[in-house]
């Protein structure tokens, strides 16, 4: 399938790794110019070289903490008009709801609701006029079945959640489609190192653990980089206009629910 959107600009936050670096992929396969970012400079480089060797597309990558005001102004000065913004960040830590104070709660809600809002408050006006856009937050599963030790991502991602509920509906009628993708287990770096400080804790092996883990998934695995990416760049192509303002789940199955 033509997904349409070859010579779109695309910008993915947190794209070094992980599932921004799996949007990336897939984005530039279907030839979009994207620009990618992250923190670390030389991992972010090496993630661009490897994006344009595989797919043969423009790929700027942009070192910056896309968190920070000015962050956001050197990745938008990179491409300040996208047809395609893929926001992404770092969630925050789990713990005990007991523990958060009021730092805790200001950094997610930061990072995970003001960020995101900020970069689509940014780019949609341009969005609107050329009567194209598409917007993917990278968001979680939390969203939709709330884990009690994620107290803080179950709250500042809720609020994005609420906020693009609205918004998504006002700007549809410009051809303007903003919708979530909730991740539920991945095989990314940061759920592999959860896993094995869970296995620690426990006091048996990873490989044990992980079986265990991947049993809890209805596929019976983690899913993967290249799936999600799949999953974001149809969000973002021409015939996904019809599909506003939903948060697709992809779990493997693990929330079962008839709606």
């Amino acid at each position: 399938m033509d997904l349409g959107i070859k010579g779109k600009r695309a910008i993915v936050c947190a794209s070094s790794k992980g599932l921004g670096r799996g949007c990336a992929m897939s984005l530039a396969r279907e030839g979009c110019e994207v620009v990618i970012n992250s923190r670390n400079a030389s991992e972010l480089e090496a993630t661009a070289a490897d994006i344009r060797k595989a797919t043969g597309a423009k790929v700027i990558a942009v070192a910056a903490d896309v968190t920070s005001e000015e962050g956001r102004a050197k990745l938008l000065a990179a491409c300040p008009e996208p047809d395609i913004l893929v926001t992404n960040a770092g969630g925050p830590p789990p713990g005990d709801f007991h523990d958060w104070g009021e730092k805790e709660w200001n950094s997610a809600l930061n990072n995970n609701m003001i960020t995101p809002i900020m970069l689509i408050k940014a780019v949609i006006d341009p969005m609107i006029a050329r009567k194209f856009g598409r917007i993917v937050n990278i968001t979680s599963r939390s969203v939709r079945t709330p884990l009690s030790h994620l107290g803080l991502s179950n709250g500042a991602r809720a609020g994005l959640t609420g906020f693009v509920a609205g918004l998504s509906r006002q700007v549809a009628k410009h051809n303007v489609i903003i919708n979530n993708l909730l991740p539920g287990p991945f095989a990314t770096d940061r759920q592999m190192s959860g896993v094995k400080r869970e296995a620690e804790k426990a006091g048996v092996s990873v490989e044990d653990h992980l079986k265990k883990k991947h049993a809890e998934v209805p596929v019976g695995r983690f899913g993967t980089a290249e799936e999600f990416g799949d999953a974001c760049a149809y969000l973002c192509s021409k015939q996904a206009e019809f599909i506003v303002g939903h948060n697709l789940l992809m779990d493997g199955g693990m929330f079962a629910v008839t709606v």
